[in-house]
């Protein structure tokens, strides 16, 4: 299905009215709800890696009330257990049947806190809804969704007791980004509303679940020319080709970079994407798909400074057709 500027107009009217509508919690922070909401309308899911206290489960409860859906939060913590994630069946002795019992891993919005305290047994429980929308219990599978989204966070500064992510998982999240400290002006207006102890409870239903299904689809029926398509692969290859670069990206990466154009083209209000649409993507899609080389890592390399030399490198095309 492609899609039609009207359409795209509606999208974009209603991407702006979501992206206001959060901002009523997470304050001065446009490009990170942005990115939140790209990731939603993507049909992704979402990789804070940011210190405590930054709004992170704001953005999760804002989010979910701004689509009408229902939000959970899990702490990951060394002890939980895969059926805490994602439930299991219960023996009903009044019955003699065995019940459901549903995980919160059942919601429009999951925030997954500090997901790298628990073992790599309970992090995979995740895999299977992120990637296939749906989980098994007991050899029976039970669909979530759509619209379904895992935010899922790490804590970058502290370390101890923590597993890491796998680069298998790492590349399940399309978005990775941060919301970090507000500035002056945004932290003196959250102090000033200091009274409301959850600012998310001032965020109101914009926009049905069913809407965001067809807001997905119409994002997904966005026009992409052959020459875009080419730069993102090109871009892909330049990773991979990089001296201080171990692990590259992949093509997953390459679908996860043109989904999320098609979606902020959209949101620009535009029914085909540009080159910057690409650009403007890569550090939040491929920073977490990309593995540095530990000696180039030791040596001083960062990922920030090998996609800068990549997209340096890589000329975007000119006068794509749209």
């Amino acid at each position: 299905m492609t899609t039609s500027p009207e359409q795209v107009a509606w999208f974009s009217e209603s991407f702006q009215k979501m992206v206001a509508n959060v901002e009523l919690a997470v304050v001065g922070k446009t490009h990170a709800v942005r990115l939140a909401l790209t990731s939603l309308l993507t049909g992704g899911h979402l990789l804070l890696e940011d210190v405590p206290g930054t709004g992170k489960t704001m953005l999760a409860k804002a989010i979910a009330n701004t689509v009408q859906g229902d939000n959970h939060r899990i702490q990951f913590t060394p002890d939980l257990l895969p059926s805490d994630v994602v439930g299991g069946t219960v023996y009903d002795q009044s019955t003699g049947t065995f019940e459901l019992r549903k995980g919160p891993v059942f919601a429009t919005v999951v925030l997954a806190d500090e997901i790298n305290r628990a073992s790599p047994k309970t992090q995979s429980a995740l895999l299977e809804v992120m990637e296939e929308g749906h989980v098994t219990i007991d050899g029976t599978t039970h669909p979530i969704g759509p619209p379904f989204m895992v935010i899922a966070t790490q804590n970058p500064i502290e370390q101890a007791g923590t597993y890491r992510l796998p680069e298998a998982q790492l590349d399940r999240f399309l978005i990775r980004t941060s919301l970090g400290y507000p500035d002056e002006e945004s932290t003196v207006r959250v102090l000033r509303e200091s009274s409301s102890r959850d600012r998310s409870t001032a965020v109101g239903p914009l926009i049905t679940t069913d809407a965001v299904v067809d807001m997905i689809a119409l994002a997904g029926g966005v026009y992409a020319d052959d020459s875009i398509l080419a730069y993102v692969s090109q871009i892909a290859t330049a990773t991979r080709q990089d001296p201080d670069v171990r692990l590259g990206v992949s093509l997953r990466g390459c679908l996860a970079l043109t989904r999320a154009a098609r979606t902020w083209a959209a949101a620009a209000g535009r029914h085909y994407v540009l080159p910057d649409d690409v650009k403007e993507l890569v550090p939040a899609v491929l920073s977490h798909r990309i593995l540095l080389d530990p000696e180039a890592e030791f040596a001083g390399a960062t990922v920030a400074n090998v996609i800068s030399r990549v997209l340096a490198a890589v000329p975007p095309p000119v006068g794509a057709a749209a």
